[in-house]
């Protein structure tokens, strides 16, 4: 349950500059062929951008537990009011600051940006305190849909159903037929018996390579394609899609998979006491306020890559993100223009709402 008042919306915008400076970073070592390095870049801008963000920041989905990751991993404090005192009996100007949780995932689509493919993203969900579910890092299985199927979840379209079946409920809502449906699935030897059912239902099958992430997220955005996603991905990719999601009025229902022993033990050290309860996007994302960051590393569905020489200008960087809020319920799309060292004023940006 989140605690605490709304965040200040004056807040939001070093959430965006977060995300573009780690897409600028890793911007530079497309198709390298060094993935690691692409995600230790991002992971770094990220990181150097957070510690001047004026609240008492708290990473919940992060680059993994505090031994296996150098930075941003999950319960790492950040912000301006990061080394303040936790006893302080006096009230300060950093006690006043708001309280503030985030998931990040600094770099989706490692090997995509390596490779120089579409799609690779640095993204980031905020809530108020406790406006997160601290996912472990271990799988999830998940159906995804837009807005006119949403009030089917956890009814005609269950995890337990077949996909024959839940594609039959989501063609119904949308007043299609199943053959008009696009569903977006990881290519993964699991899920063959989800694609074959998919196709026998006469769905079309987006298979994608990496990036379930943006793959739910599509699945709610108008335009996309996409009509749904199905299958197993990463458990905290769930719980960033599922804020998206709620900004987006789309929903989703995802349950934990613990494959062996390691994972069962992981998870017997969190605060996840039912693992096979099946959780929906406001139980993944039950923050009253919601912020949704998005910025393009390569061109992709939610935005294009970053540009080098933007503008026509040599010395120039193109940025371009996809913020996405509940409160109001606003999408946003924004380019901006700045010099390229990180340490430049940025300039205004441009920014294009759209209808929701």
């Amino acid at each position: 349950m989140a605690s605490g008042g709304r965040l200040p919306p004056p807040l939001l915008p070093h959430l965006i500059r977060t995300v573009e400076e780690a897409a600028v970073a890793c911007a530079r070592t497309i198709g390298r062929g060094d993935r690691r390095h692409s995600d230790q870049v991002a992971v770094a801008a990220m990181r150097s951008v957070l510690d001047g963000v004026p609240a008492r920041g708290r990473v919940v989905i992060g680059e993994g537990e505090r031994d296996r990751a150098p930075m941003l991993w999950s319960g790492e404090e950040f912000g301006a009011a990061a080394g303040a005192s936790a006893d302080s009996e006096e009230p300060s100007e950093e006690t006043a600051l708001p309280e503030l949780d985030i998931a990040v995932d600094p770099l989706e689509g490692t090997n995509l940006c390596a490779t120089g493919e579409p799609g690779a993203i640095a993204v980031l969900a905020a809530s108020e305190r406790g406006g997160l579910f601290r996912a472990p890092d271990l799988y999830m299985e998940k159906i995804v849909v837009g807005p006119a199927a949403r009030a089917l979840l956890g009814d005609r379209v269950r995890l337990d159903r077949s996909p024959e079946e839940n594609l039959a409920a989501i063609a119904a809502a949308e007043g299609r037929s199943p053959a008009d449906l696009t569903v977006a699935v990881l290519d993964r030897p699991r899920h063959e018996e989800l694609i074959a059912g998919l196709r026998r239902a006469g769905a079309r099958v987006r298979l994608i390579g990496d990036g379930d992430l943006s793959a739910g997220l599509t699945a709610a955005l108008p335009g996309s394609g996409v009509d749904a996603a199905m299958g197993i991905g990463g458990a905290p990719e769930g719980v960033i899609t599922a804020a998206a999601l709620r900004c987006l009025g789309g929903g989703m229902l995802g349950r934990l998979v613990v494959r062996n022993d390691e994972e069962r033990r992981r998870l017997e050290e969190t605060e996840v006491r039912e693992p096979d309860r099946i959780l929906s996007a406001a139980e993944l994302a039950p923050g009253p306020t919601l912020w949704f960051c998005a910025a393009g590393v390569t061109d992709g569905a939610l935005a294009p890559g970053v540009r080098f020489g933007g503008g026509g200008e040599p010395e120039n960087v193109e940025i371009s993100t996809l913020v996405l809020t509940n409160d109001p319920p606003e999408r946003l799309r924004s380019t901006r223009f700045r010099l390229c060292t990180l340490s430049a004023r940025l300039p205004e940006r441009r920014v294009a709402r759209e209808p929701r």
